[in-house]
Parts: C-alpha cells; structure tokens; sequence
C-alpha cells in the first residue's frame, strides 16, 4: 500500500480449481490472447498523435502504472483503460457478471484501486494524469477524444491562445 492511498488493499482470490474456480481450455485460449499493452484503441490514438506532431514514450517503467503514453516535457502520463478491465460504469456492469462473479468482482475492483494508487503516486511526483476510456476510441468519439488530448498538450506546452482558436 502506497504512503499516498490509505484505503485497504482488496484481496482477489487466485484463479485455480481448489478455489472453485473453473474455466475450459477454450476460455484460458481466448483470455491468454489479450493484452495489456499495444492495444486496438491504444495504437490508434498514438497513430492519431504523431500525425499532430507529437512525439512520446511507450510504457515507460521508470513512472508508476507505466503510462501507455508518457509526454515528458509536458509532464503528461496517458492511460488507455480497457471498459470492462477498469470498470467503466461498474455499478451496473458488475451486476450482470453470472459466471466466477467471486473471482471478477474483486479482481476488477482491485484494478479499479490499482489505477486509484498509480494516479495518486504520478500527482504527487508532479505529473498531470489523463485517462482515456477504450469506448472514446471507438469511431463516433475518436475525433472528439483525439482533439481533447491535443488541446490539452498545447495548453501544457505554453502555446499562445491565438494558436488555439478554432478559426485556424
């Protein structure tokens, strides 16, 4: 537990049979074969910001969480958080979950404090944090989402507010 976050670790149960936890061949299959980095949305929105110029470091280790994007003259750590690995909207999404709901509820909650932590720790040594749900990738808010990043990296970088008008 960080000096930063003070609420209690939660426990996520280990994934095995003596738990009671079961999963075909299938299933572990399809769960070995997503990422954690390098994603669809991820690599979109990096492919979006070097065409604006921008230029950044991928997963760097030396921060906390190990920011998908890091903009280290700006001092701008980026996350790209899956919607159901992060809990997005997780009042109503947890409720659905039938099968292992013992093992995913905590595991996802546990990543939803996770990203709690990182956050607090990447404030405290002076970074600015932004987090970017996966569904604002997605083609309807790509545009909006990608602007939204820009604008924010120009304000950081000093840029004039003529610049910044939209009339350009």
């Amino acid at each position: 537990m960080s000096i930063l976050y003070k609420a209690p670790k939660i426990v996520v149960p280990r994934f095995n049979e003596e738990a009671g936890f079961y999963t075909t061949p299938q299933r572990s299959e399809l769960m070995g074969r997503i990422r954690s980095a390098n994603t669809k949305p991820e690599v979109a929105l990096r492919k979006a910001l070097w065409h604006f110029g921008y230029r950044y470091r991928c997963h760097d280790r030396r921060l906390p969480g190990k920011p998908d994007l890091v903009f280290a003259k700006q001092k701008i750590a980026l996350f790209v958080d899956g919607d159901f690995w992060h809990g997005f909207d997780w009042r109503h999404k947890k409720e659905k979950i039938k099968s292992n709901a013992a093992f995913w509820i905590p595991k996802i909650e546990r990543n939803m404090q996770r990203d709690r932590e990182v956050t607090a720790q990447l404030e405290h040594l002076g970074w600015r944090v932004v987090r970017i749900w996966e569904h604002e990738l997605k083609k309807a808010e790509f545009g909006a989402t990608v602007y939204r990043v820009v604008r924010l990296l120009e304000e950081v970088s000093g840029v004039p507010d003529f610049l910044l008008s939209d009339e350009h």
